[in-house]
């Protein structure tokens, strides 16, 4: 039997479109604008930040944005019913227990963040916070929190089939995710990158959540 070709999406991502509705949208983003923003870096939220021109120039080759941490009850009880619905939906049925922080990201023009996955070899080495010790992010969870006439460019790509950057990337650009207040759920595996924003600015909030590693 021939396979329905958005069924075999949904092992790649999940999505809900305007799930959240736009009064939460705009609370989030203003409690976020109302904090100190701090450089994107790659790795968690304690990995290693730039010090010299050059590490930031290699830095914006990969990622190039601004990021606040959330850590409020409140954002976290909007996006958890949207990660256990999918899990469940979607097959994976991934094992989890604690989510980091949620990270209000700001990518203005110019800004992007190329081809990765959140997920990492090896889990989390961090004997003083049993929550996420031993631990590594396997699913993710992306909140758009700007109406996509707000910029131009910033599309959310998936990238299915093939992680070698040296050669041509199967990827899939998911229009309907674009619109606010719309959360998207995929396995942390999942290769994807933002496209650079060429007018305007997008606004929108990952969070990753962790369990046990697989076995």
């Amino acid at each position: 039997m021939k396979k329905e070709p958005l069924l075999f999406l949904f092992l790649y991502f999940w999505f809900f479109k305007k799930a959240v509705p736009d009064r939460i949208c705009e609370n989030i983003k203003k409690y976020g604008l109302s904090q100190q923003p701090q450089v994107a870096i790659t790795g968690n939220e304690k990995g290693n930040v730039p010090k010299t021109k050059e590490e930031f120039k290699q830095l914006h080759k990969t990622r190039n944005s601004d990021v606040v941490w959330l850590n409020e009850p409140w954002i976290y009880r909007e996006v958890h019913p949207y990660v256990r619905t999918a899990n469940v939906n979607a097959g994976w049925n991934f094992q989890w227990d604690f989510s980091e922080s949620a990270q209000f990201t700001i990518y203005k023009k110019g800004q992007h963040y190329s081809w990765h996955a959140d997920s990492w070899d090896k889990p989390y080495d961090n004997p003083n916070n049993p929550n996420t010790h031993g631990k590594i992010r396997k699913i993710t969870t992306v909140l758009i929190l700007s109406d996509p006439e707000d910029y131009e460019g910033g599309a959310l790509e998936f990238n299915f089939g093939n992680t070698d950057p040296a050669k041509k990337q199967n990827t899939l650009i998911p229009k309907e995710v674009g619109a606010k207040g719309t959360i998207v759920v995929f396995p942390s595996h999942v290769s994807h990158r933002v496209q650079p924003v060429t007018k305007g600015v997008r606004y929108s909030m990952p969070t990753w959540h962790l369990g046990w590693p697989f076995k």
